[in-house]
C-alpha cells in the first residue's frame, strides 16, 4: 500500500503528527493486516514511525510489508538490535512520542497490566515514559473474559489509553464486540493524545493527595479512607503533560510518579506547611488531599492503655489547607476537592466562595464503586459561571478531564 492510498487525513491531524515519533507495537491477531493500513496512514502525516512486531504477530504479516512503508527496519525480537540504536529496548522508547498497539491481543493487555516483559514489544512498553495507546482485537469471548475486563481497567487505572474494539462481524464468523476499531477513530486518538502530550511545558503545579493521619498516641491515629489514587493520578497526568509538578502526599503506598517531587508528611499541619512554603514557586495549586478536619487536643506521651472505662476524646480543628491558599492566592490558580455525601453542587459552590477557589472538583462518596480507594472515580467540576457532569471514569482520565480545565482557565 502506498502512502496515497491511505485514508484522508484532516489537515489539522496532520500538523499535529507531523514530525512526531511513533512506535507502533503489532501483535498477533488476525487484525494484524489492518495495522499495515494503519502503519501507511501515520506515515502519510509525515510522523517518523518504527514497527514493533511480536512473533506471532509476524505470522499474519511480513516485517518486510513494515520496513517498505515506513523505511525503518522492523523489530521482532530481543536479539535483533539495529546498528541506529545502542540498546533498542530502552533507546527507541525514550525517542518516541508516543507508543501505539494496533492490534492488541489479550496477551498483550495481560502482559501489560501486569509487569511481564519477555519480548522486545513489551520490554519497550516497561521502558517508556510516553502515553500508550492500546487498539485491542480479538474473539468477543475473550474481549468479555472477566481476566481480560481486569487487565483492561488495571492499564486504565496506569494510564494507558484504550481505543475500544468494535462490534461486527468476526474472523470466526460470529458477531460481537471484538473487531479493531476504525483506522479513523484511532488517528483521532493518537492526534488528541499527542496534541495533549507536553501542553503544560513551563507550568508549575503543586498537588496535595492522600490522607492525614492525626496522633493519639504514639501507636493510634485519626485518619480516613483516602487511598491517594486520585492525587497521584493528577501528579502523573501533569508531570506527562509537560509541568513541574510537586507533590505533598500524606501516608500512602503509591510509589511517586515518574519526575514528580514528592514530600512526605503526616500530618495536616506538616502538610500546611510543606504547601505554605512552596507556594512561591508554582503557578496552580490542585488540593486533592483528604485531610482531616479534626485532631486531638491533647496527644498521649505513651499508648494509651485499653480500660473498663469509655474512652473519651476531646477534639479541635485542624488547619482548613486550601482556605489559607485562597486567602494568600494572588495570581495562583487553586483548584479544591469536596467529598460530599448530599447536595453535591450546591455544597461544592459554597466550597468554591468560602475558599475563594477556582473551581471544585466534587463527587458523591455515598456511591459505591467510585471515590476512596477505587480506580474509578465520578465527579462534578464546578466553575464561577459554569458546570462540567462527567460520567464515571478511571481516576487517570478524570485527572485529564481536570487538567484540560485549568489549562483552559489559566489561558
Amino acid at each position: 500500500m502506498s502512502n496515497s492510498d491511505s485514508p484522508e487525513v484532516p489537515k489539522d491531524m496532520r500538523n499535529v503528527l507531523t514530525g512526531k515519533t511513533i512506535l507502533l507495537g503489532v501483535t498477533g491477531g488476525i487484525a494484524a493486516y489492518k495495522a499495515a493500513e494503519l502503519c501507511s496512514t501515520l506515515v502519510s502525516c509525515d510522523a517518523a514511525v518504527h514497527v514493533v512486531m511480536t512473533e506471532h504477530a509476524t505470522h499474519f504479516v511480513s516485517p518486510v510489508t513494515f520496513r517498505a512503508l515506513t523505511g525503518h527496519q522492523v523489530l521482532t525480537g530481543l536479539w535483533d538490535e539495529p546498528r541506529e540504536y545502542e540498546i533498542a529496548h530502552v533507546a527507541l522508547p525514550d525517542k518516541a512520542d508516543l507508543v501505539l498497539v494496533a492490534p492488541a491481543t489479550a496477551n498483550i493487555l495481560g502482559k501489560i497490566a501486569n509487569g511481564i516483559a519477555d519480548d522486545m514489544l513489551s520490554t519497550m512498553i516497561m521502558a517508556t515514559r510516553a502515553p500508550v495507546i492500546l487498539a485491542p482485537a480479538m474473539n468477543f469471548r475473550m474481549w468479555e473474559n472477566p481476566v481480560t475486563r481486569g487487565n483492561v481497567e488495571r492499564l486504565r487505572s496506569l494510564g494507558c489509553i484504550i481505543v475500544e474494539p468494535e462490534t461486527g462481524r468476526l474472523a470466526c464468523g460470529e458477531e460481537g464486540t471484538g473487531r479493531l476499531a476504525s483506522i479513523g477513530k484511532i488517528m483521532r486518538q493518537v492526534a488528541a493524545c499527542l496534541e495533549r502530550a507536553r501542553d503544560l511545558d513551563g507550568m508549575s503545579v503543586l498537588v496535595t493527595a492522600g490522607p492525614t493521619q492525626e496522633p493519639i498516641d504514639p501507636v493510634r491515629f485519626i485518619s480516613n479512607r483516602s487511598s491517594g489514587k486520585m492525587g497521584y493520578a493528577i501528579a502523573q497526568a501533569a508531570a506527562e503533560r509537560g509541568a513541574r509538578v510537586i507533590l505533598v502526599s500524606g501516608p500512602t503506598s503509591i510509589p511517586a510518579p515518574s519526575g514528580v517531587e514528592r514530600v512526605t508528611v503526616t500530618t495536616a499541619a506538616e502538610m500546611f506547611e510543606e504547601v505554605l512554603k512552596r507556594l512561591g514557586e508554582v503557578k496552580v495549586v490542585i488540593g486533592a488531599a483528604a485531610v482531616a478536619d479534626y485532631k486531638p487536643k491533647v496527644i498521649a506521651d505513651e499508648k494509651l492503655k485499653k480500660g473498663s472505662e469509655e474512652l473519651i476524646l476531646s477534639l479541635v480543628p485542624t488547619v482548613d489547607i486550601m482556605a489559607e491558599v485562597g486567602k494568600r492566592k494572588g495570581d495562583h490558580l487553586l483548584v479544591i476537592f469536596a467529598a460530599e455525601t448530599q447536595n453535591l453542587t450546591e455544597n461544592a459552590r459554597q466550597k468554591l466562595e468560602r475558599k475563594n477557589a477556582d473551581m471544585v472538583v466534587a463527587n458523591d462518596v455515598s456511591q459505591q464503586g467510585i471515590g476512596f480507594g477505587s480506580d474509578k472515580n465520578k465527579v462534578t467540576i464546578v466553575g464561577r459561571d459554569w458546570l462540567d457532569d462527567l460520567p464515571c471514569l478511571p481516576k487517570r482520565e478524570v485527572a485529564d478531564k481536570i487538567l484540560d480545565r485549568v489549562k483552559a482557565l489559566l489561558e
